[in-house]
């Protein structure tokens, strides 16, 4: 181990957040503070049979020993700069409302109201939410389609250049990488471009936070020159639900604008919980990464192998690149299910109530499942029995397969009007057969991946109505519709 390596190794090894829970905890201290249960002497019994007593005893609020996060000069502090320097940035924000609220303060940081952003029409819903309380204005991109898969990936270098050309006005650009199925764009090639017209790049990397981990990855979003990369810690590493972070580099955003922003959006009692989550987390990862993605790139490994074999399946590959898109994150298994001639809505619903397994996103011709460093040889040998029912009993390659509609894509990338202007008008509820052509008040999702069908702002087609209805039918759950049902929507007055 070389010098630096060794220096690494040791400042890796502190886990100031957790160690100062663990003396605060020893105190003993007679509590009159929140929260109300006094760790854990006022719980319920069923909930202290769930958890544990000892959860409890660990959810304090900010005392004075255990730092304040919206002003941090103790170990939290010290925890966010250690996972700035695992994760190769300048300054990180430890967030316990998601990366949800990581996506709302980037575009806080970077546009005023009026201010133009480019995003990708597959955004996260986080990003409407962002656009609503900036007043920032949206330049919508279609992403890259893929009609096989009925996919979409990310915008190309190509389609942000045009954008860019036509608005020497926008203020930053914000792109998914990876996609929820783990196909990573052109990132570099992105940076580049906006670079070079001296506005920021803002990376929703939910997804990627074990890129910097293991060179079999796709590298990560900061290593490529992003300048600022949210990172949903929860999803691929071994934090807690709802505990990410926010990552920045370079000075072409104002670190202080970030601060205020979360101060702003973020709840002032976080939960120790989740940032004790983070710095274990950051820990592990930085000290045992190559071991712990080692183990899991050869569980995905052996999970694709087999189940291409299986009749009726295919696997989403990324052999070769494609126009911009030269990587894919192998540890995403996505399973194409139409020659089972059963959507993914309900190959789901089979897989998890009578076969034990429980997938991340069904869609209406595939699921997607994520293997993690949390995953076991035998959650991979489950998986492939699983599939291997399915493909026997299912499979009838004589059947005509179900022509389900594809995602609709939207015909412009400027809405008739911004979701700010839409959530501040006036609307109505009108029957959903009388919706067509009337612009949607409603912010409406398939949940997971929580991308919008339908935007606020955006006009109702006869596509969207359609891929509504079958979605609907097959057992997707549909969020932020005013109507659960779907019989009436919203639109503007």
């Amino acid at each position: 181990m070389t010098s630096s390596q060794n220096k690494f190794f040791n400042s890796q090894s502190k886990m100031p957040l957790i160690g100062a829970l663990i003396k605060s905890i020893a105190q003993k201290n007679v509590a009159f503070h929140t929260p109300g249960h006094k760790q854990g002497q006022g719980i319920s019994q069923p909930l202290e049979r769930l958890l544990g007593k000892t959860a409890f005893t660990a959810d304090l609020p900010e005392l004075p020993e255990l730092d304040n996060l919206f002003a941090p000069s103790g170990v939290i502090k010290k925890a966010q700069k250690l996972a700035a320097e695992a994760f190769g940035a300048e300054q990180t924000w430890f967030l316990v409302d998601g990366s949800t609220c990581g996506i709302v303060a980037a575009i806080l940081a970077t546009c005023n109201p009026g201010d133009k952003i480019v995003l990708p029409r597959n955004i996260h819903q986080s990003a409407i939410a962002g656009l609503i309380l900036s007043g920032a204005v949206p330049i919508f991109v279609s992403p890259y389609y893929d009609p096989l898969w009925d996919l979409s990936y990310s915008i190309t270098p190509n389609s942000l250049k045009q954008v860019l050309e036509e608005n020497s006005d926008v203020k930053a650009v914000m792109v998914v990488y990876p996609t929820y199925h783990g196909v990573c764009s052109d990132i570099k090639a992105i940076v580049d471009l906006t670079h070079c017209r001296g506005i920021p790049l803002l990376v929703d990397e939910a997804h990627g936070g074990h890129f910097t981990f293991h060179q079999d990855l796709p590298p990560c979003a900061l290593s490529m020159g992003a300048d600022l990369s949210v990172q949903s810690t929860h999803k691929v590493l071994g934090a807690m639900t709802q505990a990410s972070m926010l990552h920045l580099q370079g000075t072409r955003i104002d670190p202080q604008r970030i601060s205020r922003a979360l101060q702003l959006i973020e709840s002032t009692s976080p939960s120790y919980l989740l940032l004790a989550s983070l710095d274990g987390a950051r820990q592990q990862i930085a000290l045992q990464g190559k071991e712990l993605l080692d183990k899991t790139i050869e569980l995905s490994r052996k999970a694709r192998q087999e189940l291409s074999q299986i009749q009726g399946l295919s696997i989403l590959d990324l052999k070769e690149p494609f126009d911009s898109f030269y990587y894919l994150d192998t540890t995403r298994l996505t399973v194409n299910v139409t020659a089972l001639k059963l959507s993914g809505f309900e190959v789901d619903k089979i897989l998890h109530k009578q076969l034990g397994i429980t997938a991340e996103l069904p869609m209406l011709r595939h699921l997607a499942f994520i293997i993690s460093i949390g995953n076991t040889i035998d959650d991979i040998t489950k998986l492939i029995a699983a599939f291997q029912v399915l493909g026997n009993a299912y499979y009838c390659p004589h059947t005509p397969t179900f022509p389900y509609p594809h995602l609709p894509v939207p015909q412009s990338p400027y809405p008739p009007i911004s979701p700010r202007e839409t959530f501040f008008a006036v609307t109505e509820m009108v029957d959903f057969n009388y919706s067509l052509g009337r612009i949607s008040g409603d912010l409406i999702c398939s949940y997971p991946p929580g991308i919008p069908i339908l935007m606020p702002g955006e006009e109702i087609t006869n596509h969207i109505l359609e891929y509504l209805q079958i979605v609907l039918a097959l057992g997707a759950s549909i969020t932020g519709c005013s109507d659960p049902h779907l019989q009436k929507l919203k639109v503007l007055a």
